[in-house]
């Protein structure tokens, strides 16, 4: 299958789960995160779900790393919609969020970390494969955040769906996951 027609169906296929569906995956999702081979990290990158895209919500996830490593700093990103790039701002609890024109919630300001700090990032998808490739919405943003990384920086995707058998179309710039959870097991490749 495509990238395009992937994203349409695994679109479709978040719309259709319940609220309870929801709750009860990103419940399942944390248990299987909890279980990654990870140890110290101190700068965190992860996203604000999108409530209307029924986005797997890792913000639990979030409070669990903080928890592990209490000195870790959390940074979300806040898009530029001209060169399809993104900066990356610490979260305190001044942060202000401001949604953008794809309904995301984004910091407003705040201390600036560079890509390349980054040790373990959340990253939105919407599908993935066996072998650590994922479909996002399209625009690249994060493709080109993770060519920024370093290459130590953990990868993290979350889905509630298992992984395709394989994307036919995957470009020069697609970027791998390092682990995918799933509310039935986490993946590593």
């Amino acid at each position: 299958m495509k990238k395009q027609e992937i994203r349409k169906l695994y679109h479709e296929k978040r719309l259709a789960l319940s609220q309870k569906e929801i709750s009860v995956f990103d419940d399942l999702l944390m248990i299987h995160f909890q279980r990654l081979p990870i140890s110290f990290v101190s700068i965190i990158h992860s996203y604000i779900p999108a409530s209307e895209k029924k986005e797997p919500d890792p913000l639990p996830i979030i409070e669990w790393l903080k928890f592990k490593n209490p000195e870790a700093r959390v940074v979300f990103p806040k898009i530029n919609t001209v060169d399809f790039s993104m900066k990356h701002y610490v979260h305190s609890d001044d942060t202000f969020f401001e949604s953008n024109q794809y309904g995301i919630p984004e910091p407003i300001r705040g201390d600036l970390v560079e890509p390349n700090q980054i040790d373990l990032a959340i990253i939105p998808m919407l599908a993935f494969d066996e072998t650590g490739n994922r479909v996002g919405y399209g625009k690249g943003y994060y493709d080109r955040f993770i060519a920024q990384s370093s290459n130590n920086m953990i990868k993290i995707g979350l889905s509630y769906f298992p992984p395709l058998s394989n994307i036919e179309d995957l470009g020069l710039f697609d970027k791998k996951l390092d682990f995918c959870v799933t509310p039935d097991r986490f993946y590593a490749f």
